[in-house]
Formats: structure tokens, C-alpha cells, sequence
């Protein structure tokens, strides 16, 4: 089990460090909305419209790509070799191209119904200036699809470079925007910059792409026994996978009717999930994208063993990070906002909103994950039964609780109700998969648990007393800040990294190993 889960960390830590390069530029990205627009109406406008099409993608296409797609390309792929996959992609392809169009022009037409359907507490002038900014960002819905699409085809085939940096040309192509274009061209030039970069993310990959073998041809051959394969599995597993995007959209159309419609606490929820999700999207994604092809495979051959033993594996290396990390962000959401976004227009009053709604986002953080790995292990068994059921019982139980939250508790409600919606998720998912194959969690995997779980405690109680120790003597400006993050990071890590070596968690040997190894 050990060697397994050294392969796991290995292969993990290398997708970790490009996705975490992606992901600190869109992290710089969102501190130049920040600073620009911080939480006005052209950030809000412009957040709520960009989202939009995000939202109707997750929901329709997003499932058929990285859930239905890559498990039949990959059966394709081992029994009728590589040839016939590539026929199934261009077929593929095509369709998803009509149909991304298709929804194009009709979200087009439709976008002010749009606007008014999930955000509904905006007022006059933000709605407007939302539809037209909509109108212009609707065919990211047709490069993301087929972005997504080469992602499937390159994953499948074990590349992973590629499609974990496609995020980071984007990003640096709306960084280059704010920094010599935004004073002239405004929220207008921005969203055509957005534009660019999805374009971007599809054409980067066609030289890998070519590489291996592949060029696309469109296909009108749609009765196809491998799409209709896809489109069985398709429809559970599309429900199942609206949980994030519709749940976000709930949490925000709340969000609308705080602060007298202004739409503030949009903007608020938006800085605050993308922070959380740049965060602990960094491990998570960076584990789902590695496992999911693998674990196709070994579905694919009906290999029960190394499937249990993949996700013992992966589960163990996720909550040896997601979890000190969870406890360490929630001790530092004050001081990670102030370092991250308040600057220019984005004062203390957003600061201190955007903090309260990350401090509640990430109890949620171990649902997030365990819902992204597990169900991705559904998937891989072309089962979406009962990811279809998790996902409409936690979108039902974040609405009950945002209405109940909401007024008591304003957006850190919204933020709350989100992560509990996320575990909920996450334990209908996890339950049935243990009583149907037990070794996924052994023995020792729960004892290294418990001990995650008192080192993080143990953590988070000398971060607290090392935050009010200097921040005492240090202020609450922004150097205070950068005094305050970097010293409790410090020093948690360090009481973390030695507590979880004394207590022997496999893990930590496994990292100790590491590091052993790159010093000789």
C-alpha cells in the first residue's frame, strides 16, 4: 500500500506544481478585477455575466466531456485501439460543437431572461449592463467545449502537461489586458480579453494533440454505438454534476438581495469562492484529473483491487494536505484577503465581507473533496446514480439553508450553507462505496486520520496564539498583514510537518522521503 501511495504523491505533487502556477495567475488576475473594479457595478456585471455561461456549460456539457466522455474514449482505446477512439472523439467533437453553438444563439437571444433568472435581486443599471456583457461572452460556451473535449483525448493518453497549463495562458492573457489596456477600453475590452483566452485554451493543445496522433475531422455520424454509450451515461451524470455550478448560482442569486440589490454580495461571493477554489483547487483538481483516466482503466478491466487501493491512496494523500489546510486558512481568512485583494478601490468594508465568506467556505473543503475523487470513481464505473441523488439532495439542502442563513447571516450564511451543502454531498457518496468495498478505507487509513486530525488541532492553537501575539505589537495595516500570514504559515507548517512525523503518518514519511532524496 505504501508504494501505491508514494506513486500517488508523486504523480500528484507534479500535477500540483503546474496547476499551482495556473492558479497563482488567476489569483493575480482577480487581485487586478480587484483593484480596478473592486465591489462596484462593472464587477459585479461583469462577474455575474461571465459565470453565466460557466453555469449552462457545468450544467450541460461539462458532465458529458469529463464523465461520460473519458471513461467510453478510454474502453475504446484499450479494445479497439487507438484508431477507432480517435473516430469517437471527431464524432464527438462534432456534436458538442453544434450543440454549444446551438445553446450560443439561443443564450444570446435569451440573455436578459437569463440575468433576471439567476440573479434576480440586481437592480436596473447592473441587470443592463449584465445582459450586455452577457451577449458578448456567450460563445466562450463553443471553445470551452472543445477545449474540454482535447482535454479528455490528452488525459486519456496520460498527458496531463498541457491541459493543467492551458488556465495559465489564459490568465496571463487578461493580466497583459489589465496592466496596458484597461484604462482605455475599460469592462468592454476585459470581456473580450476573457474571450481570447478560452480561444487560447483549446489551441494550445492542438500541437500535443497532433503529437500523439490526433487530428480533428468533423463526423456526422452520430449513430454511433460509442455516442450512444456516452449518451446513456450522460443524463444521471449530468445531474450529478450541477451540484458546484448550480450551487454557486443559488448562493449568488441570494446574494443579489443583500445590500438593497446593489449586488455587492455577489461580488463578494465571487472573490471570496474563487480564492477558496484557487486554494484547494490546487490539490484537488490536480488529484481528480490524475486519478479519473487511471481509474477508467482499471474499471475497464474489472481490476477491483487496484481500484480500491487507487482511491485509498488518493483519499489518504488529499486529507494529509486539505485538512491542516483547511483549519490553517480559516485561522488567516482575515489576513489572506487583506494580502490577496485590498488594494486600489477594494477597501475594508470588502475586505472584512470577502473574509467572512472564505472563514465559511472552508469547513466545506473536505466535502469538496471527497465529492470531486468519489465521484469521478462513480464515473469511471459509468455509474451516475447515485452522484444524481447526492447532487439533488445537497442543491435542495443549500436552498433550505441560504433562505434560513441569509438574513441571520448574510453572505457568511451563503458561504456556510455552500460547505455544508458540499459534505452532505460528499458522505451520500462516500457511505455506499465503503459498504460495497470496504478496502478503499482500511484500518490503518482511519488511524492516520485521527492523527491528521489532532496535529492540525494542535496547529491551529499555536497559530492563534502566534497571530494575537504579533498582531498586538504589529497594527492591522498591510506590512502588519504580511508579518502576521507569514509567521503563522511558518509556524504552522513547521508544528504540523513535526507532529504528523512523530506521530508516524505514512504520508509524512513518504514526503520525508522526498525530501531526502532531492538533497542528495
Amino acid at each position: 500500500m505504501a508504494d501505491n501511495n508514494g506513486k500517488t504523491v508523486k504523480t500528484v505533487s507534479f500535477m500540483v506544481l503546474i496547476t499551482l502556477i495556473g492558479k497563482l495567475l488567476g489569483l493575480v488576475r482577480d487581485q487586478y478585477l480587484a483593484l480596478n473594479y473592486s465591489i462596484g457595478i462593472n464587477a459585479v456585471a461583469f462577474m455575474t455575466a461571465s459565470r453565466i455561461p460557466r453555469l449552462f456549460f457545468d450544467a450541460v456539457f461539462a458532465s458529458a466531456i469529463s464523465a461520460s466522455f473519458i471513461p467510453v474514449f478510454n474502453e475504446y482505446l484499450s479494445k479497439k485501439g487507438k484508431e477507432e477512439a480517435f473516430k469517437l472523439a471527431n464524432r464527438f467533437i462534432t456534436v458538442i460543437g453544434i450543440l454549444t453553438v446551438a445553446f450560443t444563439v439561443i443564450g444570446t437571444i435569451f440573455a436578459p431572461e437569463a440575468v433576471r433568472l439567476l440573479a434576480t435581486g440586481l437592480d436596473e443599471e447592473t441587470a443592463s449592463l449584465t445582459t450586455q456583457l452577457l451577449r458578448y461572452m456567450f460563445p466562450s460556451i463553443v471553445f470551452t467545449g472543445i477545449a474540454f473535449s482535447f482535454v479528455g483525448i490528452l488525459q486519456s493518453m496520460d498527458e496531463f502537461t498541457i491541459p493543467a497549463a492551458m488556465s495559465a495562458v489564459s490568465n496571463i492573457i487578461v493580466i497583459v489586458y489589465y496592466i496596458f489596456f484597461n484604462d482605455k477600453y475599460g469592462v468592454y475590452g476585459l470581456t473580450a480579453a476573457f474571450m481570447l483566452g478560452w480561444f487560447m485554451q483549446a489551441a494550445i493543445q492542438l500541437p500535443p494533440l497532433i503529437k500523439k496522433g490526433y487530428v480533428f475531422k468533423p463526423s456526422l455520424k452520430i449513430r454511433d454505438e460509442g455516442l450512444k454509450k456516452i449518451g446513456l451515461l450522460m443524463l444521471p451524470v449530468m445531474v450529478s454534476t450541477w451540484i458546484q455550478p448550480i450551487n454557486f448560482a443559488v448562493s449568488t442569486n441570494f446574494a443579489s438581495w443583500l445590500y438593497e440589490g446593489t449586488g455587492q454580495a455577489v461580488a463578494v461571493m465571487e472573490y471570496a469562492n474563487n480564492l477558496y477554489t484557487i486554494i484547494v483547487g490546487v490539490i484537488v483538481l490536480s488529484i481528480a484529473n490524475v486519478i479519473f483516466p487511471k481509474l477508467s482503466r482499471l474499471s475497464s478491466a474489472k481490476d477491483e483491487d487496484g481500484f480500491a487501493g487507487t482511491i485509498n491512496g488518493t483519499l489518504r494523500a488529499m486529507a494529509f494536505i486539505i485538512i491542516p489546510m483547511m483549519v490553517g486558512l480559516m485561522c488567516i481568512s482575515d489576513e489572506t484577503v487583506r494580502l490577496i485583494y485590498m488594494r486600489g478601490d477594494f477597501g475594508q468594508e470588502a475586505a472584512a465581507l470577502t473574509a467572512t465568506a472564505l472563514f465559511f467556505l472552508c469547513p466545506g473543503m473536505i466535502g469538496y473533496g471527497l465529492q470531486n475523487i468519489l465521484s469521478r470513481a462513480y464515473f469511471a464505473n459509468m455509474s451516475g446514480k447515485l452522484p444524481l441523488i447526492s447532487g439533488a439532495v445537497s442543491i435542495v439542502t443549500n436552498i433550505v439553508l441560504c433562505a434560513a442563513l441569509k438574513d441571520s447571516m448574510g453572505v457568511g450564511g451563503l458561504a456556510l450553507a455552500s460547505a455544508m451543502a458540499s459534505t452532505i454531498s460528499a458522505v451520500i457518496l462516500f457511505v455506499p462505496m465503503y459498504r460495497k468495498n470496504k478496502a478503499i478505507i482500511d484500518k490503518g487509513f482511519a488511524v492516520d486520520i485521527a492523527k491528521i486530525a489532532v496535529s492540525a488541532v494542535v496547529m491551529a492553537v499555536v497559530v492563534m496564539a502566534v497571530k494575537g501575539l504579533v498582531s498586538g505589537f504589529a497594527g492591522t495595516g498591510f506590512m502588519a498583514s504580511v508579518l502576521v500570514a507569514g509567521l503563522a504559515v511558518a509556524t504552522g507548517v513547521a508544528v504540523y510537518g513535526v507532529l504528523v512525523v512523530i506521530l508516524k503518518v505514512d504520508e509524512a514519511r513518504i514526503a520525508l522521503g522526498y525530501v531526502k532524496k532531492g538533497r542528495k
